[in-house]
């Protein structure tokens, strides 16, 4: 009977992935950098599972990585941006234009508001003193190159990275 079950659940995964586009990428959990293959039919996820070609983890997910599937077929997952404001309890749907000019905006005015010139000693810093970034293991080299390269060009020196704490 176990050998029936078995079966039948190989022949239903092999229905599922019929006819599917397969997409090699990264999973986004941590800094291994595990590969996945991610099955896609008219645009949604069907099927999420470890590349066995990959050398690093020769076709084996964490429980993180093997969750990927619900994370991309999830109902509850938020597909816009969340807006709360001061003091408000309830949360709000808002537009990715407004999200991103917002933050843009703040980010602008916290800069202005506390860009330093020079130090005590009258020495040129050039450097914002409000705001910290964090940085995300997930990224690959690339990315965390460029996005050095903003932060700097901001004059934010306050930057951690997840490698690092």
């Amino acid at each position: 009977m176990k050998k029936v079950l078995e079966e039948f659940k190989k022949n239903l995964d092999e229905i599922r992935i019929k006819n599917a586009k397969v997409t090699t990428t990264i999973c986004p959990y941590c800094s291994v950098g595990c590969s996945i293959l991610v099955y896609t039919k008219d645009g949604k996820v069907v099927n999420v599972e470890g590349d066995p070609e990959s050398p690093i983890n020769e076709g084996t997910l964490c429980p993180k990585g093997a969750s990927l599937y619900q994370m991309a077929n999830n109902p509850y997952r938020a597909t816009k941006p969340l807006y709360r404001a001061p003091y408000a309890k309830e949360w709000q749907e808002v537009s990715w234009d407004w999200a991103l000019d917002r933050i843009a905006r703040l980010v602008k005015e916290t800069r202005d508001a506390t860009f330093v010139q020079k130090n005590d000693k009258g020495q040129v810093v050039n450097r914002c003193e409000g705001i910290a970034h964090v940085g995300s293991a997930a990224l690959d080299n690339e990315e965390c190159y460029i996005l050095q390269k903003f932060l700097r060009a901001l004059g934010i020196f306050w930057i951690e990275h997840q490698a690092r704490i």
